[in-house]
């Protein structure tokens, strides 16, 4: 199998264990035994070994059941890492807290933008290999989310499904997770996803009444049940609301991201302008009919509530900062260029190009690589949203790349300064030495090659669904490059998340033939 660009093998697989597989926040990790050297860095905060060139295994693979004739007979763990696609997305259009899903569940969300996803490609009675995907904000009725939601719609109830979090980078870790899977043989097909309802947003009793509620349910009889109930006090009964501030800081995202921006010196202007250019890029990508077949009309929505074509420089000039104003810099962060809180969910379809191609489905994008890195934002001086700067980083010179060598790069716009401190970053030579490891910059990127459909400022972030919105709209991109210019295309996903935590990855357009 051929390398990944700029990839190097490292080493000769002797024996490898494949029923201790891991999954790790870097792309491939197994327990094995290798000669020879590997390019892992002990100091790395992620535990990854990236296999490639695998040699023919000697051992016979053995025998197993047949399979339904919904799964494809593929290739087996022992048959080395294989590659895996992107062959499609869906989402449902983004709606604004407390707009059109005010009375939407995580799960009817979901259901919708899996049954868009699955009438789509024509899955209706398939069994796929596994869905796998999660929510932020979840109520305890949640605890089997992402199978509930997959018994809700057409597909065969045998497919599996589980859930996972990784706060705002769910929807992308979900693909990573899968694609790992499908690497390795263990599954043909998956379908990552993820959804979220600030509108709907888990309200639970206080600590306090909770521990009385406990206590009476587990009196042996009538008045030690009163006994416990006596012990209810006022202040018992104001609920418990979801937090929107760091645990470990009590500052919310908005004024860790606001120290990050002045200590950046990023302007208002700048921020203003990618707002703006967010905005404009989606809604001129919903006209020419880019998102026709990446997004499902429900509930009355047909584009991104939160979309606004009209805004203009001038309109988002005269929005008052509501982030950093308690610092001694002036304060850049206003409605206008932070993201707001919204409801939606997505879901991304994968698979093997073997699976894809007996089901005539288009090979839009191949996932190449990921990485996963957090900072110490409570006791570093590292700002809570710049995890996804050191991933790229590592991702970058695993890879032998450098950001010029990316034709499209999205970056999910929590803020827009977060867009903007992550490129001052990366071209900053001091920075890049000391903080990342590496001799200088990693490089500048042509902010034409940017977001280039507009991405969360424009359209929202329902916080798990994020990634998979902006993996399928850069599968898209990268098969309409691949198709019109008939020429190789890559691009690079970076996604910021609370915890100090963040998530990239590298697509890659297909070529007609090649892969495996």
């Amino acid at each position: 199998m051929a390398l990944p660009p700029g990839g190097a093998a490292v080493g000769r697989v002797r024996a490898y264990l494949f029923d201790d597989v891991v999954r790790s926040h870097g792309f491939l990790a197994c327990r094995c035994l290798v000669s020879g050297t590997s390019r892992r860095d002990p100091a790395h905060e992620t535990h990854s070994i990236r296999y490639s060139g695998f040699e023919e295994h000697s051992q016979q693979r053995s025998e197993r059941e047949p399979m339904s004739q919904t799964t494809t007979p593929g290739a087996s763990p022992a048959d080395g890492v294989r590659d895996a696609y992107v062959l499609g997305g869906n989402r449902i259009p983004f709606g604004k807290v407390g707009g059109a899903y005010a009375r939407a569940s995580n799960q009817d969300m979901l259901t919708a933008a899996l049954d868009g996803l699955i009438a789509r490609h024509g899955l209706q009675s398939e069994r796929i290999g596994e869905v796998v995907g999660g929510a932020v904000l979840k109520h305890s009725a949640d605890f089997n989310l992402v199978r509930e939601s997959v018994l809700g719609t057409t597909l065969d109830p045998r497919t599996p499904a589980f859930d996972l979090q990784q706060a705002c980078a769910t929807g992308l870790e979900a693909v990573v997770s899968l694609s790992n899977k499908i690497r390795l043989g263990q599954t043909e097909s998956g379908i990552a996803c993820g959804v979220d309802s600030t509108s709907d947003a888990p309200i639970a009793v206080s600590k306090g009444l909770r521990r009385v509620l406990l206590a009476a349910a587990h009196a042996k009889d009538t008045p030690s049940r009163v006994k416990a109930f006596l012990k209810v006090r006022p202040k018992h009964l104001a609920p418990d609301a979801p937090r929107t501030d760091e645990p470990r800081t009590g500052l919310s995202m908005g004024e860790h991201q606001a120290i990050t921006t002045a200590r950046w010196g990023i302007t208002r202007e700048a921020q203003d302008d990618v707002a703006l250019r967010s905005h404009h890029n989606l809604a001129a990508s919903y006209d020419r009919g880019f998102q026709d077949d990446l997004v499902t009309p429900y509930r009355g929505l047909v584009r991104d509530q939160i979309l606004r074509p009209e805004t203009s420089a001038e309109k988002l000039a005269k929005l008052s900062p509501v982030f950093g104003k308690s610092l001694p810099t002036a304060a850049t962060m206003t409605a206008g260029n932070s993201t707001p809180l919204s409801d939606g969910a997505s879901a991304v379809l994968l698979g093997s190009r073997q699976w894809a191609q007996e089901r005539n489905l288009p090979l839009l994008a191949r996932i190449v690589d990921a990485e996963t890195a957090a900072v110490d934002f409570v006791h570093g001086h590292e700002g809570l949203l710049m995890a996804p700067v050191h991933a790229a980083a590592r991702l970058l010179t695993r890879n032998g790349l450098r950001l010029e060598d990316f034709d499209y790069v999205e970056i999910h716009e929590a803020f827009a300064s977060v867009l903007l401190t992550t490129q001052a970053a990366w071209a900053d030579d001091d920075y890049c030495r000391t903080e990342l490891g590496l001799d200088g910059a990693l490089g500048t990127i042509d902010p034409d090659r940017i977001n280039v459909n507009g991405s969360s400022l424009a359209a929202g972030h329902p916080f798990a669904a994020t990634g998979g919105r902006i993996v399928a709209q850069t599968a898209k991109l990268l098969a309409e490059h691949q198709r019109e210019h008939g020429t190789p295309a890559r691009a690079l996903i970076t996604v910021c998340a609370a915890g100090g935590l963040g998530v990239t990855a590298i697509l890659e357009s297909v070529p007609a033939e090649g892969g495996n």
